[in-house]
């Protein structure tokens, strides 16, 4: 993202994004927040937090593999980010259950915003959990389950 963008066009609301891919239903929820304390404008430094609810409304069990993030601050300024799992972890959900987390993104600029994917395969219905190990495309179907894009906004913004 290379355009510059004004905070009076920066909506403050979250995402709301179902990826229906490979025999797999997942919705993923967003809700950023921003959290001053651990900010400081003078410093141009902007702490957000935001939590993640992943569910499955599919029929069959997932797992999050890995992550990918594009990050863009109000000027322009993007950087990418990837990674195994989510905080640490690579969560197995089943059918009708859900996995939350909450993370946090620091910015130069009042305002900015978060899209990506998450890196996934739908588990073939007699996948023992101690397989879990095994290369995921010996799993099942790899897909990607979609985050759609989010706004930062702080209270300064």
């Amino acid at each position: 993202m290379n355009a510059q963008m004004s905070a009076s066009t920066a909506p403050q609301h979250g995402s709301d994004t179902r990826t229906t891919e490979a025999g797999a239903s997942v919705r993923v929820v967003v809700r950023p927040r921003y959290i001053a304390e651990h900010s400081d404008p003078d410093s141009n430094r902007f702490v957000f937090t935001y939590r993640i609810n992943i569910v499955n409304e599919g029929e069959t069990t997932v797992r999050l593999l890995s992550r990918y993030w594009l990050i863009a601050d109000a000027d322009g300024e993007s950087h990418e980010v990837e990674g195994e799992g989510v905080v640490g972890e690579q969560p197995v959900i089943r059918p009708g259950h859900s996995h939350e987390y909450e993370s946090f993104c620091p910015l130069a600029t009042p305002w900015g915003t978060m899209e990506g994917h998450y890196r996934m395969v739908r588990l073939h219905p007699d996948t023992p959990e101690q397989s879990l190990s095994l290369d995921p495309s010996e799993l099942g179907e790899v897909f990607n389950a979609n985050i759609g894009r989010f706004y930062l906004v702080s209270d300064e913004s």
